[in-house]
């Protein structure tokens, strides 16, 4: 009976601070008349004056390239060499770093030469020079460069993209590196390694092409890596194969014309050297043989580091754009200056402790 009092007690008090906060707001309400219009406006004003970007992605599994080797595989080991292992890697760079990578200074700045294009215009451009000269700004931003450019008397000189150093680089060049890394977007999935590169620009046809020659680059770069032991070991082997084909062609040679020279002559001298010259011939030929194989597993070495990308879906150009959402932009930039006014009204009214309450009772 106790409890049930207590309950009814705390009910009444609760209802009436929640009246009394209602009529703090209502004795102010014409105050909202006057706030909320011009939060409306210049809500308004900064959305209307955000430009309009865009959004392009592609999708990619990596894969293995081990199983693309098994006919090379195969006639590789026709002549006694293994080139197995290409089962458990010893990579450094797994697909779970793949983001890390991309970020890299070495990795962006790489970007900067890419060509480009926008939508309305058949220029053709670097990144670089299109971040540089052909990015919109919001209006205000237009206007404070114009006041701060009544009080400098240098004026800011934009220089091109110049030689890049990723090890040393520009002032602008590194502006630009942080400038690209906001506008490239990397997710790895959980359960299936598929990395999808999203881009986002205020050009539809930059961000499609942008998000293609990114996952060209990426492939590129992994290929360089992956294979460069690979690719050292097989120019070696082809330099030896080239020196040695050209001694078996030249022993070859020397061969014949000895026995054409003397087809008639049983002299033992003759049938020595003869002789001699099969058995350099012999070496000559088991050594090209040998190493024709190693060419072949060199080769078969290459491909089987090579990285494949299986793409899930490839960058289109976007039809409409991505952002920015005005209408959220302004509502709730309403509502936060709704939220804000109502907590200034009941502090002055010293109704902001009976808000408190109430909210600590419901919770």
């Amino acid at each position: 009976m106790e409890e049930q009092k207590k309950n009814a007690l705390e009910s009444q008090e609760q209802m009436t601070n929640s009246q009394k906060i209602w009529n703090a707001l209502k004795k102010h309400r014409k105050e909202y008349l006057k706030s909320l219009p011009v939060a409306f406006v210049l809500a308004c004003l900064y959305a209307l004056g955000l430009p309009d970007y865009y959004s392009a992605q592609v999708t990619v599994v990596p894969e293995s390239g081990g199983s693309e080797m098994g006919s090379l595989a195969s006639l590789a080991s026709s002549f006694g060499i293994s080139i197995g292992g290409g089962s458990k890697s010893g990579d450094a760079i797994v697909p779970t770093m793949y983001p890390d990578f991309m970020n890299s200074v070495a990795f962006t700045s790489s970007l900067f030469g890419i060509k480009v294009q926008k939508d309305s215009d058949n220029r053709v451009m670097t990144y670089y020079d299109y971040l540089t000269y052909e990015q919109k700004s919001p209006w205000w931003g237009k206007a404070i460069k114009s006041v701060t450019g009544l009080f400098n008397s240098k004026k800011e000189k934009r220089e091109g993209m110049g030689k890049v150093d990723p090890f040393r680089l520009t002032p602008d060049q590194y502006s630009m590196v942080q400038t690209i890394h906001g506008k490239i977007k990397w997710d790895l999935g959980r359960r299936v390694e598929a990395l999808t590169i999203k881009v986002e620009d205020q050009d539809p046809l930059v961000a499609a092409t942008v998000a293609d020659s990114v996952r060209a680059r990426l492939q590129e770069a992994l290929t360089e890596y992956r294979t460069k032991k690979a690719r050292h070991d097989l120019a070696y082997i082809e330099s030896l194969y080239k020196d040695a084909k050209v001694k078996y062609e030249k022993s070859s040679e020397v061969y014949a014309d000895f026995l054409d020279a003397n087809r008639d002559v049983t002299l033992e001298t003759v049938r020595l050297r003869q002789t001699k010259l099969e058995n350099e011939l012999q070496l000559y030929y088991n050594n090209y043989q040998a190493l024709s194989a190693q060419l072949l597993a060199a080769k078969a070495k290459v491909l089987e580091k090579t990285p494949v990308f299986a793409t899930l879906e490839n960058a289109t150009v976007p039809l409409g754009n991505a952002g920015p959402f005005r209408k959220r932009i302004v509502m709730l930039f309403v509502l936060f200056v709704f939220l804000c006014h109502s907590a200034w009204i009941l502090y002055r009214e010293d109704q902001l402790k009976l808000l408190l309450k109430v909210e600590k009772r419901n919770q």
